[in-house]
């Protein structure tokens, strides 16, 4: 009768064991699947952040290529966050060119941000004509770092 109390005890045991090891390999397969898909979360927010650098003086260039994919790029959907940079000779055409700023008014209407290099403004002396248009003027420097190490960054 011992015996089988024994044998039923430690059937028992082993049961409860194999219950608890069991247990503890589903948490640790749930917490890596958890940690994958936060990863791809991640990796999803990071595919979806475009940055355009726009450097180029030319208007033709602005509006029928630099202008109409950003613009585009956030009215369709291709990109969930889409940031123009205005750089150089550009910031001139944003100040200058009634188009062009028209065309910055739309698409910071679309929701898409539009900053601008402080320093090449103030040596161009268009900054306070970028800031009337809206435009974020700061120094670029760190940001585009961070551009660079945390989106798509394209340049025209």
């Amino acid at each position: 009768m011992v015996r089988i109390f024994l044998v039923v005890g430690l059937a028992a045991a082993l049961v409860l064991g194999l219950t608890a090891f069991y247990l503890s390999v589903q948490r640790e397969n749930i917490k890596a699947a958890i940690s994958d898909s936060n990863q791809q979360t991640a990796t999803v927010q990071r595919d979806d952040r475009l940055v355009v650098v726009w450097t180029s003086g030319d208007p033709e260039v602005a509006l029928d290529m630099v202008l109409m994919y950003t613009y585009n790029a956030k009215k369709q959907g291709w990109w969930k966050d889409v940031t123009l940079v205005v750089w150089g000779p550009s910031q001139r055409l944003v100040v200058e060119n009634e188009e062009i700023k028209a065309y910055i008014k739309k698409i910071k209407a679309a929701g898409i941000t539009v900053e601008a290099c402080k320093a090449c403004a103030d040596e161009l002396k268009v900054t306070d004509g970028l800031t009337a248009c809206s435009v974020d003027v700061k120094y670029m420097g760190t940001p585009l770092t961070r551009y660079i190490k945390n989106a798509h960054v394209v340049t025209f």
